[in-house]
């Protein structure tokens, strides 16, 4: 290998290692999820968000796939190309999930 090529691949190693996150970036967003799951299953029982459950939930958990995106898979650091390639069908499934629940009205199930 010439000094060239180790050069590079020493400046690569050294700027991967400057965006990489600490460990307590890691346990402060799994601190987050836990919080955000446990709100979760709180708002089920919670009777006066019966009208806005489903949107809420949906809210919920695009958030916690955005944070298990975004740090756990390493995206907050990699191409954009990578980071479309996963949020695009998370917005293709929120708006699938949307249409099918309104024109079949089975979110009128939330309402007791």
């Amino acid at each position: 290998m010439n000094e060239q090529t180790a050069r590079a691949l020493d400046e690569h190693d050294a700027s991967a290692a400057e965006h990489h996150p600490t460990m307590r970036t890691y346990v402060i967003v799994a601190a987050i999820l836990t919080a955000v799951t446990g709100l979760e299953f709180g708002v089920i029982y919670v009777r006066r968000l019966a009208p806005i459950l489903f949107p809420l939930l949906l809210t919920l958990s695009a958030g916690k796939f955005a944070l298990v995106v975004m740090f756990y898979m390493h995206l907050r650091y990699d191409s954009r190309v990578l980071t479309f390639l996963f949020v695009a069908p998370l917005v293709l499934a929120t708006v699938l999930a949307i249409a099918i629940t309104t024109l079949t009205g089975e979110f009128l199930v939330f309402r007791r």
